[in-house]
């Protein structure tokens, strides 16, 4: 009877990460859990939904093919994620295909939901420079100052000062745009 080959496709997901099932099953909590939040971790960045899920979902797939090395997961997909953002926005200029959605599972992204008042808040963001905005994110998603400057590779201290530019720049925006609706 003759040997069937499986694809290079079918040999290739084979050998991809993780490889126990209960990796591949912390992997997948950890997606359905994560991935709104990484996606609004992104949107603080200034990215719009479409720019935000597409970092997101990049950071996750790279995180796939390393999820036995990666020590800090959460914040491992939050440097990548916001690289990916980067990377895209200097892709930018070049035009891709639109892709074909195909039918399949829920994506954990779509459950990300923000209030008016949330959207506002990004809106804001978006007007801060970049290390502000970083500060802010990262502290935001439950990161001390301390953590955030080694993931960042700054100061504990540069990490402060920008958090408190940031909600300082936020706290006025908030004043201006009340003093306007009365």
């Amino acid at each position: 009877m003759p040997q069937v080959q499986a694809s290079p496709l079918v040999q290739a997901s084979a050998s991809l990460s993780p490889s126990s099932s209960q990796d591949r099953a912390d992997f997948a909590h950890l997606y359905r859990d994560l991935m709104p939040r990484l996606t609004v971790f992104v949107m603080r960045h200034g990215a719009n939904g479409h720019e935000a899920l597409e970092a997101a979902q990049a950071a996750f797939a790279l995180a796939w093919e390393s999820w036995e090395t990666i020590d800090h997961p959460q914040a491992w997909l939050r440097r990548v994620a916001y690289r990916q953002l980067l990377k895209q926005r200097d892709q930018r200029e070049h035009a891709h295909e639109d892709l074909p959605d195909r039918p399949g599972g829920r994506c954990p992204a779509e459950a990300v939901e923000m209030e008016a008042q949330e959207v506002l808040v990004l809106s804001v963001l978006a007007a801060l420079p970049m290390r502000q905005r970083q500060a802010f994110a990262w502290v935001y998603d439950g990161f001390s100052a301390h953590e955030t400057a080694q993931h960042l590779g700054v100061s504990a201290e540069a990490v402060r000062q920008n958090l408190a530019r940031a909600r300082k720049h936020l706290k006025q925006t908030w004043q201006l745009m009340k003093e306007g609706t009365e």
